[in-house]
């Protein structure tokens, strides 16, 4: 890992679990010679992060990330999301509430380390944001109206106004323009610690997205664009062949 780009500093937690619908055992599938955590683990620490976590509830993955050298936090198996357990892993660790915790999913072997830093560094400079995220331009109508595709509008100082998975905004003729939010999170520790405390929001149950909840309770999220285009998680077999394409081509370690 590289020294710091501030004084503060920021810890990456890896969330992994065996469990997948569509890829059960996700984050041990081979990918050019190494379990797909291994790479994710490696782009991690790649960034500028003092520390890099893995935290799982199942011991295959504990044994495997032990043996190519990753600290790994063992967690409840009863966890609804990421986010909760990446709160059990701030209080096992013992982290200050001022801390900056980075999500970085487990299914994410071609993550950036820039961008790691990025999410990191922004809620750094914004002391009063909870949560940090990025996004990308959509220039594309079908990207917009693609409910898997999440977007987000954001005021004039950065901070989110709102997450959802219809056309946002609206647009009725013209260049279409829009953000898409990236999935990476920064938070803070005393916002995840409230975070797990609040129940969920009606607007989180509507769209399927947790981070309403914090906003629904006033939390800031600070977004940017993102300096480097963050590819797709793996989310189907499909997926996993075309990391596996790009990895096994490439020289990345």
């Amino acid at each position: 890992m590289s020294s710091a780009t501030s004084t503060q500093g920021f810890m990456v937690v890896i969330p992994a679990r065996f469990a997948s619908i569509r890829l059960p055992g996700k984050p041990l599938l081979e990918i050019a010679g190494k379990p797909m955590i291994q790479h994710v683990y490696n782009r991690a620490c790649e960034s500028d992060a003092n520390a890099v976590v893995i935290a799982t509830d199942d011991q295959r993955i504990a044994d495997i990330a032990d043996s190519f050298g990753a600290k790994v936090v063992m967690t409840r198996a009863d966890h609804q999301s990421g986010t909760d357990r990446i709160q059990e892993v701030v209080s096992i660790l013992g982290l200050p509430e001022d801390a900056v915790v980075v999500n970085v999913q487990g299914d994410e072997p071609l993550i950036p380390p820039q961008t790691i830093n990025q999410v990191a560094d922004n809620l750094i400079r914004h002391p009063e944001a909870g949560i940090s995220s990025l996004f990308h331009a959509i220039h594309d109508a079908t990207e917009l109206m693609n409910p898997n595709a999440v977007k987000v509008v954001t005021d004039a100082q950065g901070y989110a106004l709102y997450f959802s998975r219809s056309p946002l905004p609206w647009q009725d003729a013209g260049p279409v323009h829009g953000k898409r939010h990236v999935g990476i999170y920064g938070y803070r520790v005393s916002t995840l610690n409230q975070f797990v405390s609040w129940p969920r929001s009606l607007l989180e149950v509507s769209e399927r997205l947790e981070q309403l909840r914090a906003m629904h309770h006033g939390v800031r999220i600070i977004m940017a664009e993102a300096v480097q285009r963050v590819p797709a998680g793996v989310d189907t077999p499909e997926d996993l062949e075309a990391v596996r394409r790009f990895l096994t081509d490439s020289e990345l370690p």
